[in-house]
């Protein structure tokens, strides 16, 4: 882990530098406060600072504060931005001692420190460190399963809904079109009877793979049901979303694959519409339209693109 030490007295930095490189951390240093706040707020920031409570430019607690302001303005996940803070200081009074608290410190040790005493201020700061961190981990495990598909790993029905959405109300605020594309894949029940679901399961997964490789990367892959697709194509107009269409079309089309032990050529029929600024179609008008286009497709044989206006 790295240690970020803050202090004006060269006497005071070496001996924590010294210290700290002994029992095995690696050690940022700072002279005063603004050399510190520069370093915290740096994109790989130390997650544990040592500050001392008198600094030129800015004291301890002033660090403190912006790191938390800054903290608490940044949009990114809190074991991004959280870092634990030990305030040295030679200030004995109670009031000091909760103005420095006040200001964001975790915890704070009086000078001249003992070395074992801060050994465990070091040990307890790097714990919550590692707790939090696995918190976060935690919540993003399960903000994974509720808005991705369990075997696809791709946006699940109610995400790309809620993506369409969006893109729509964005769309209408910079005047500019939407694509929205349905695919479905042909002849998928034969798959499952006659090489097993297992086999089923891992063509969905290289669908998937294909039809996020043959996309941009801000546009959305969701699975809408069972064996269908809805792709979100920001900014295409009619001749973009048709050509996008064919693209993943092909991406399937032109490349076999091995189910089971056998090769196998798996197709995919797709359905096109495209929301256009000014238009007073709503997402589930505009769904029900793609829809349309793909039960066309299907009527003309699968494996191609039908497109409606």
């Amino acid at each position: 882990m790295r240690i970020l030490i803050a202090d004006d007295s060269i006497v005071s930095r070496h001996l924590l530098d010294a210290t700290l490189r002994k029992w095995g951390y690696e050690v940022v240093v700072a002279c005063d406060g603004l050399e510190a706040w520069n370093y915290l707020q740096a994109e790989a920031a130390p997650k544990l600072a040592i500050l001392d409570w008198v600094m030129p430019g800015l004291t301890g607690p002033e660090v403190c504060r912006r790191v938390r302001e800054h903290a608490h303005d940044r949009e990114q996940s809190a074991a991004d931005s959280y870092t634990y803070i030990l305030l040295l200081t030679s200030k004995g009074l109670r009031e000091d001692l909760i103005e420095g608290m006040e200001s964001g410190a975790d915890d704070y040790l009086t000078k001249p420190f003992d070395q074992h005493e801060l050994k465990v201020r070091i040990r307890a700061g790097t714990r919550i460190i590692d707790l939090q961190r696995e918190l976060v981990a935690a919540r993003e495990e399960l903000r994974e399963q509720a808005t991705k598909d369990f075997l696809t790993r791709i946006w699940n029905r109610s995400s790309i809904l809620d993506i369409f959405q969006r893109e729509l109300s964005r769309g209408a605020r910079e005047n500019r079109p939407v694509g929205l594309v349905l695919a479905d894949l042909d002849h998928f029940k034969l798959v499952n009877d006659t090489f097993g679901h297992f086999a089923g399961d891992a063509v969905l997964r290289e669908f998937a793979r294909r039809m996020q490789s043959a996309t941009r990367p801000y546009d959305a892959v969701g699975r809408y049901g069972g064996e269908e697709f809805l792709i979100i194509l920001p900014g295409c107009d009619a001749v973009c979303t048709a050509s996008q269409a064919e693209r993943m079309r092909a991406a399937l089309a032109n490349e076999s694959m091995t189910i089971g032990e056998r090769s196998q050529l798996v197709t995919c029929s797709f359905g096109a519409t495209t929301w256009l600024p000014g238009m007073d179609q709503s997402a589930e008008g505009l769904i029900r339209l793609a829809d349309n286009a793909l039960y066309m497709a299907k009527g003309q044989g699968r494996d191609c693109v039908v497109y409606l206006p």
